[in-house]
């Protein structure tokens, strides 16, 4: 039987300024299909789908949904097509019950009766197989829950064509399974869905095709059971990349940060971090896995001396004296007076690590502007730096005095990265520092991590991608709501094993003196 076109893009191009971000793109998509789209950051992958949601309107080509010619100008005008989009930030009322988020904004010309839409959006979960409570609010969700409530909400406005954006990003591998599981029931349905992700392994296990684009052109569309990992990086790329993560063992490697029984609450008196423990030492790389949420972020900040703890230690033994230093307590600025170079690149990189109003230049001088002994600037050292991470790291700028808000995403993130390894610390603490960043550029910072830890640095590494986080870190410590519920061994440990601890509620965990820890089974 052949199958029926759901969606054709004709000569797509979209333009802001000079700057081509798709360029005569042609893409279809199938009814009972699923769809990667790939390509590296800045490549035009999420605006492209946007010109699709109505987020965006094309400058030049034209869209067909189901053979006829269509002009979408706003998301209202997709939703009338069939069409709706699920953002990797999630766009929900936390006060507002599942229910009450999938009818907001509804105006079908019925009484608004939530019994009615309770039993509808039940009805539509069991079709699906998604397990959800209609009258669960927000605030009370994990975030398979959420994203479940996202998707849930376009179909309950009749959408036959899904794109998801990154759904896996915050997923653990079960929750990311029962997803996958959910999209073949969809796609077996009849609907189409397009899929953003970087991560290969997910494209050749859930996509039927995957469309590659580059540099804001269509490079191919190939059916995923004739194709490779590789295969498709190189077409993303243009080149052969080596998709391997070096991890040699770690040497002379001595205790270089001890974070003892270390806790941590909001304002109003929540606990976000209990009791944590753990060791980090030169020359090896510790990961963090986590479900979002669980106290990475917090743990990080306080660390670096952004958040207060109410109780533990972090002490910090100097390599250049042999003193240790309990760091608790002391500003950033305190803790680089110590001599205690903690490197930290935050998950929020605009909000936290960049000024987005700033050009490269100025975002260098960020780390040195104190150093200054005159009234005048010195800019020529920051100006080196800038221009020595954009040739190494190839961000994508027309310079070194372009503001960092007019970089895509990745790039803003290659910037951050790239300077904050410049400081050359002792303690090197990343959070989610490939987030949003294709796949040859992930594989960079991955090797600049390792660069540090084979330095003498001890890195941590907070990630949300467990295949990578098994393949490069030495040992991994898994938190949930705060807890740590095991230390395991980066070598022998699996991706499943980590996923059930990331979901682990009881405190059966002890951490000895080393920081080795267990996997969370010890009494």
């Amino acid at each position: 039987m052949e199958k029926k076109l759901a969606l054709e893009m004709k000569g797509i191009s979209k333009y802001f300024g000079t700057l081509a971000a798709n360029k005569n793109v042609d893409l279809d998509v199938y009814r009972g299909e699923i769809l990667s789209i790939l390509g590296e950051n800045g490549c035009g992958k999420t605006t492209l789908m946007n010109m699709i949601a109505g987020i965006y309107y094309p400058d030049e080509g034209s869209i067909f949904v189901d053979g006829e010619e269509v002009v979408i100008r706003s998301p209202k005008d997709a939703f009338a097509k069939g069409i709706g989009m699920i953002h990797q930030h999630f766009k929900l009322v936390d006060v507002f019950t599942a229910a009450q988020n999938i009818i907001l904004g509804i105006n079908d010309g019925n009484r608004y009766n939530i019994s009615d839409v309770n039993a509808k959006v039940k009805q539509i979960a069991d079709k699906y197989g998604f397990i959800i409570d209609p009258s669960k609010k927000i605030h009370e969700m994990s975030v398979s829950e959420k994203q479940t409530v996202e998707i849930l909400k376009v179909l309950y406005r009749g959408a036959d064509i899904l794109i998801l954006d990154e759904p896996s990003a915050v997923l653990t591998p079960q929750e990311t399974d029962k997803l996958f599981a959910v999209l073949r029931k969809m796609r077996d349905d009849g609907k189409s869905i397009l899929i953003i992700t970087h991560k290969l392994h997910e494209v050749m296990a859930i996509s039927d095709r995957v469309a590659v684009l580059r540099k804001g052109e269509h490079i191919a569309t190939v059916s995923t059971s004739e194709t490779s990992p590789e295969a498709l990086t190189e077409m993303m790329v243009g080149q052969k990349v080596t998709l391997n993560i070096d991890r040699p063992e770690p040497e002379n490697s001595v205790d270089r940060l001890e974070v003892r029984n270390l806790s941590l609450t909001d304002s109003e008196g929540v606990k976000i971090l209990d009791n944590i423990s753990f060791t980090a030492r030169s020359g090896e790389i510790l990961g963090i896995a986590g479900i979002a949420g669980s106290g990475q972020r917090e743990l990080l900040e306080s660390i670096a001396g952004l958040s207060h703890p109410v109780s533990g230690e972090i002490v910090y033994n100097n390599p250049k004296t042999g003193e240790t230093e309990n760091l608790r307590d002391k500003n950033p600025v305190q803790i680089r007076e110590l001599g205690v170079r903690l490197s930290f690149v935050p998950e929020d990189r605009l909000g936290m690590g960049l000024v987005g109003n700033m050009d490269l230049i100025d975002n260098m001088m960020l780390r040195s502007y104190s150093k200054g002994r005159s009234l005048f600037v010195d800019r020529k050292k920051p100006k080196d730096l800038a221009e020595k991470i954009i040739k190494e790291l190839q961000v994508a700028t027309p310079g070194t005095h372009t503001p960092v808000r007019r970089l895509s995403g990745g790039n803003v993130q290659k910037v951050l990265v790239g300077r904050e390894i410049a400081a050359a610390p002792t303690v090197l603490m990343a959070a989610y520092p490939v987030r949003g960043l294709d796949i040859n550029s992930s594989y960079t910072i991955y090797n600049l991590l390792t660069k540090q830890k084979k330095d003498g640095v001890a890195v941590i590494f907070v990630g949300e991608d467990l295949d990578v986080l098994v393949e490069l870190c030495d040992r991994i410590m898994v938190v949930c709501a705060g807890r740590v519920t095991g230390i395991v061994d980066g070598r022998n440990t699996t991706k499943e094993e980590i996923g059930l601890l990331m979901t682990k509620t009881d405190t059966n965990y002890k951490n000895d003196k080393n920081g080795k820890g267990g996997n969370g089974d010890e009494k």
